[in-house]
C-alpha cells in the first residue's frame, strides 16, 4: 500500500521567485545545495541532489502549482513513480509552500525528514 503526506510551512521569499527557483536546475541546486537539471516545460525531464531524486513535470502552472512524478534511487525498477504537488500561495511577507507526496511505494525512507531538512 502507497503512503501519502502533505506539509505545509510559510517562507519569507517571493512565491514567484521560489517557483522560478523550484523549476531552474541551476537555481534549485543552489536552493538545496545539491545539483539539479531542469527545464520548466511540461513533459520534461528533471533531476534534482546529485541525480538521486528524478521525474518528469506533468503540469506547470505559472507562478502556482507544478505536478510532478517523482522517484529517488531507493525505488526498486519495478516501483511506479510517486506523484508531488507543489503549491506557491503568496502571503503578505512571502508564500506559504504546500507539498503534496503521494503514491509512494512501501518500503521506502521517510521523505517527509527529508523534505524538511532540505527544502523547508
Amino acid at each position: 500500500m502507497a503512503t501519502s503526506f502533505i506539509m505545509k510551512t510559510n517562507l519569507s521569499v517571493d512565491p514567484k521567485r521560489l517557483f522560478n527557483a523550484w523549476l531552474d536546475g541551476d537555481t534549485h541546486g543552489l536552493m538545496t545545495g545539491g545539483a539539479a537539471e531542469s527545464c520548466a516545460q511540461v513533459g520534461s525531464l528533471f533531476t534534482a541532489w546529485n541525480g538521486y531524486i528524478s521525474g518528469k513535470h506533468l503540469e506547470i502552472h505559472p507562478d502556482n502549482r507544478i505536478v510532478q512524478s517523482w522517484r529517488t534511487a531507493d525505488f526498486e525498477s519495478e516501483d511506479p513513480d510517486s506523484t508531488l504537488e507543489i503549491l506557491f500561495t503568496p502571503l503578505d511577507d512571502g508564500c506559504e509552500l504546500t507539498l503534496i507526496h503521494s503514491a509512494i511505494p512501501d518500503g521506502q525512507p521517510d521523505y517527509a525528514a527529508g523534505w524538511e531538512e532540505h527544502y523547508f
